[in-house]
């Protein structure tokens, strides 16, 4: 008779980044031959807990540098929003546009290209396993994990689950509650 594992067991693998880990991924994402495009990409998709077809999906005109915001046009049935784009990431986005102008097909509408023009999902995949182990991180790091170190991100810093929910785009609530379930942040001040 098998023996029952206990509910304080995790029993999934890590699926997400820390705080500490995604600076050394980021970090490690400027040691590349296209370092510029990598920090940007990998800094939105963190920044905007973007799946890899919704980042590779970014057009140019979904940018609106005067009031420093981004329109995120989610998949999956997920709700699309207009959200701030802050300083590092400004600066990011311009240095590679910067660059982007002497890619073939620069006169793409997509935001992010490769040698051979747009990104495609396969390409970004890739990216992120080849940036992980420059990071040193020790696990297998796949772009999903970027949206869901997003989502632990923002409710180890406090922010309200229906937020939450808005700004990964969830229309279903249940999606948005694992984040919030095993964050330290809502235990505080208990005992006070």
């Amino acid at each position: 008779m098998p023996t029952e594992i206990s509910e304080t067991t995790d029993q999934n693998a890590k699926n997400f980044l820390t705080k500490s880990e995604m600076k050394k991924f980021l970090e490690a994402t400027r040691k590349g031959r296209h370092g510029v495009r990598d920090y940007c990409l990998m800094l939105m998709a963190y920044r905007h807990g973007l799946r890899v077809s919704e980042l590779i999906d970014i057009r140019l005109k979904d940018l609106d540098f005067d009031s420093a915001r981004i329109y995120v046009r989610r998949l999956k049935g997920s709700l699309s929003t207009h959200q701030p784009i802050e300083g590092d990431e400004l600066r990011a986005i311009r240095a590679w546009l910067k660059i982007r102008d002497n890619y073939p097909n620069s006169n793409s509408n997509y935001l992010f290209l490769s040698e051979r023009g747009p990104l495609i999902r396969q390409a970004v995949n890739y990216l992120v396993e080849q940036i992980g182990k420059r990071a040193k991180l020790g696990f297998k790091v796949n772009p999903h994990m970027l949206r869901h170190s997003t989502g632990y991100y923002l409710a180890n810093k406090g922010c309200d689950t229906r937020l939450i929910q808005d700004y990964l785009g969830h229309r279903n609530i249940t999606h948005t509650v694992r984040y919030t379930r095993t964050s330290a942040h809502r235990f505080e001040g208990l005992w006070r």
